[in-house]
């Protein structure tokens, strides 16, 4: 039959990718069949290769194994990071790969060290590679045995990569809200995010990271997909959103629309926000109506329109007051003004007058008298 009248079966979908164990048993055999040891008899040259094979298999399985951990082995996870992992991949389903990941190391090193101190007492090299393959075989289904670990590991690498990084340590903003209320049209115009914006409900579906200067504070701006209010029903994205007010938030900006085009009452999106105020008291939320070119609610929200720009610059006032400041620079424009005047009029900023001693004249008669100098008291507080 010609080749080309075989038909060869298609596979839809991505092609099965071998096992985390298979990739890392196939580099770590190939680098111990290139041993090439030296040694003045055939028997000793035959000890050695049989040894550098140990060692070398050993060592390569551990150093891979530890690259599959090593992320989170040296930097543990922010509370926001360790709260959407738990809920995509299982409460402690982390923790536990990587102890077991971390085990089989143990395991490795424990039946390299055993292998070596049995090859010296064998001759041959019938029994000699024996050991070697004895030693093989344990070290493959050490291997085998953390494949779904290796595979779990991997998962949650790309999901958090996915993902920005929040800084646990910096103030931050999660705009909050249902779904179409104007988060990501709003997030852009506040911060240096850009974000997806359509006009269709569940449009973001992760979080989105941008910042902006509040003073002299670095403010995150954190985008969160729309939430529906049903914790118990929750999608990936919404309990990552709901993750995001509960861990990651200084403030949350939680938006409603009163005018109705985002296909849910505001009955509904009032009732999730009573909700977080009773989760979470002591979280400052700052309601704000969106959507002011459309439809007004009572006045006692902050209304904006991202279309027309009403209400911004009032929002931004507001998010200011709520992010204390954590700098001890002086305003810039106590600043400008001592920089033009030379010193600055406040009590605090007093001059002394401070008489130094006369300096010599160049005329060889005596020191002249010096000008006095004015100098400023730092301030106290």
């Amino acid at each position: 039959m010609r080749e080309s009248s075989v038909r060869r079966p298609r596979h839809r979908g991505r092609e099965a990718r071998a096992p985390p164990s298979v990739e890392i048993l196939e580099i770590a055999f190939h680098r111990a069949s290139l041993a090439t040891p030296h040694g003045s008899s055939k028997p000793e040259r035959d000890r050695r290769r049989a040894l550098l094979k140990v060692v070398r298999a050993g060592a390569t399985v551990v150093r891979h194994l530890r690259l599959e951990s090593d992320r989170f082995r040296r930097t543990p996870l922010s509370p926001f990071e360790a709260t959407i992992v738990g809920e995509r991949f299982g409460d402690g389903a982390l923790d536990r790969s990587v102890t077991r990941v971390r085990r089989a190391e143990e395991r490795i090193r424990g039946l390299q060290r055993e292998t070596e101190r049995s090859l010296p007492r064998l001759h041959g090299p019938e029994l000699l590679g024996d050991a070697v393959r004895a030693y093989y075989g344990r070290l493959s289904s050490f291997v085998r045995e953390v494949d779904p670990d290796l595979i779990r590991l991997r998962e949650v690498d790309r999901f958090l990569s996915a993902r920005p990084t929040v800084d646990p340590d910096r103030p931050t903003l999660v705009v909050a809200g249902f779904p179409n209320v104007g988060k990501s049209s709003l997030v852009g115009r506040l911060s240096t995010a850009h974000p997806r914006v359509a006009d269709y409900p569940f449009t973001t579906l992760s979080i989105a990271l941008g910042h902006a200067d509040v003073g002299f504070d670095r403010l995150q701006v954190v985008d969160t997909p729309g939430v529906l209010g049903r914790p118990r029903r929750a999608n990936p994205a919404e309990a990552e959103a709901e993750a995001a007010v509960r861990r990651a938030a200084t403030i949350v900006l939680f938006l409603l629309d009163p005018s109705g085009t985002c296909g849910y009452p505001l009955a509904e999106q009032e009732a999730l926000l009573a909700r977080w105020h009773a989760e979470r008291p002591d979280l400052p939320i700052l309601e704000v109506e969106t959507k002011a070119d459309l439809a007004r609610g009572d006045g006692s929200r902050v209304a904006v329109s991202v279309r027309t720009g009403e209400g911004l610059e009032e929002l931004g006032q507001r998010i200011r007051g709520l992010v204390a400041p954590t700098a001890t620079m002086p305003p810039v424009e106590i600043a400008l003004e001592e920089d033009s005047a030379g010193i600055v009029d406040l009590p605090e900023l007093r001059a002394e007058t401070v008489a130094e001693p006369p300096r010599p004249s160049s005329t060889g008669g005596g020191r002249a008298p010096r000008r006095a100098v004015r100098r400023r008291r730092a301030p106290t507080g």
